[in-house]
């Protein structure tokens, strides 16, 4: 059976570190911004305007051409109440919907087992960098992680299906020992079975692609080929994950900051024609987010941890433009120094999990929170 109906993917990027929102979305026209930040300021006619208040980074081209084309949603002042300014415990926050206690739970997780709650498909949630982020781990949910597509696996070269099973049965009497023993090690045994599966299966996708699109040699162009790869050779993905690095921009940020936006938007440019060349657009929504905003003054030569961050939502799915408010900057209106949050982050999730995934948002996230209009 042949269907014309193609499952929802969500491919979500981690920009760690704590990316800085006012530099990235500019509000160039506030005097304030420019007193805040003497030393890390983008001068306004550097600025790619989205209107006559805010504008992007200039490094942010290719997704200044997306968001023209109506691409690409802009949620201002994404955070949780009593903003943490750890990266790790932030981090945790926004991987497991928990800003009180510490879960083990991932969000994404929970959207795995909701979408394949019988695990028959070891590729339903695929991480392409090293571990496992805590966003996608729940016991008895296998996800595969990927650190290169190109040399992944360990049943190389066995192209007999035959075989593959034979060799696939040999780990699997070679994990044997350990069911048995306990969930943790029944859990550990089954996961190393999933890993090697998914592998087999993984390796098979570079085979299968082709395309015009050149992609930068920076990790998170080829970790988005790597994704665009794998979506491509239809393996029933559903959910994709990645990051990119460096964004604690302490010191540093001019030079810093606008190299990684420049990868990143190069990357998320390339991924969408790569998909628009296959016909494979329609189906695809890409979630950007990082763990917290930077604060509204430089230390005079970069900026530290701060509250109150942004997100993006990216393709042909989303309804484009400016959703939130951009947070006040008036000294009056922050959080000791920082920007105020407006939108909880787990109703930006609930939105995507519900409007998009066609999942009930409550048991992922943690409850009930206001939704969002960029679906």
């Amino acid at each position: 059976m042949t269907t014309t109906k193609k499952d929802p993917v969500l491919v979500v990027v981690q920009l760690t570190g704590a990316n800085d929102y006012m530099n990235t979305v500019i509000p160039y026209a506030n005097p304030l911004y420019h007193d805040n930040r003497p030393t890390v300021g983008i001068p306004e006619d550097q600025v790619l305007p989205i209107d006559d208040q805010v504008g992007f980074n200039p490094a942010c081209g290719p997704i200044k051409e997306l968001y023209d084309q109506g691409k690409v949603a802009i949620i201002n002042g994404v955070g949780y109440p009593s903003p943490n300014r750890s990266h790790f415990r932030s981090m945790d926050i926004w991987h497991t919907c928990e800003p009180e206690k510490i879960a083990t739970e991932g969000w994404l997780g929970r959207v795995i087992r909701d979408l394949d709650p019988k695990a028959e498909n070891v590729l339903t949630g695929v991480n392409f960098g090293r571990g496992l982020p805590r966003a996608l781990a729940l016991p008895g949910v296998p996800v595969a992680s990927v650190g290169n597509l190109a040399s992944y696996g360990v049943l190389t070269g066995i192209s007999d299906q035959e075989r593959r099973t034979e060799a696939l049965d040999i780990f699997a009497r070679m994990y044997a020992p350990v069911s048995g023993t306990g969930p943790v090690m029944d859990y550990l045994g089954q996961t190393g079975l999933n890993a090697l599966q998914g592998a087999d299966i993984l390796k098979t996708a570079p085979g299968k692609y082709h395309s015009t699109v050149e992609y930068g040699d920076n990790p998170i162009s080829q970790n988005l080929k790597g994704i665009a790869q794998v979506l491509l050779a239809d393996l029933g993905t559903r959910i994709f994950y990645t990051q990119q690095s460096g964004f604690d921009t302490h010191a540093n940020q001019v030079p810093t900051q606008p190299m990684l936006l420049g990868e990143l938007s190069q990357g998320i440019g390339d991924f969408y024609a790569d998909l628009r060349e296959h016909d494979a657009s329609d189906n695809v929504l890409m979630f950007v987010f990082t763990e917290f905003g930077r604060r509204v003054k430089d230390n005079g030569s970069g900026t530290d941890h701060g509250s109150g961050g942004m997100s993006m939502a990216i393709g042909d799915p989303v309804k484009g433009g400016m959703h939130g408010e951009y947070p006040s900057l008036k000294e009056e209106d922050l959080l000791e120094g920082d920007l105020r949050f407006n939108i909880d982050f787990r109703g930006v999730y609930g939105t995507m999990v519900e409007r998009w995934l066609g999942l009930d948002p409550q048991p992922v996230v943690g409850g009930n929170f206001e939704q969002l209009g960029f679906l």
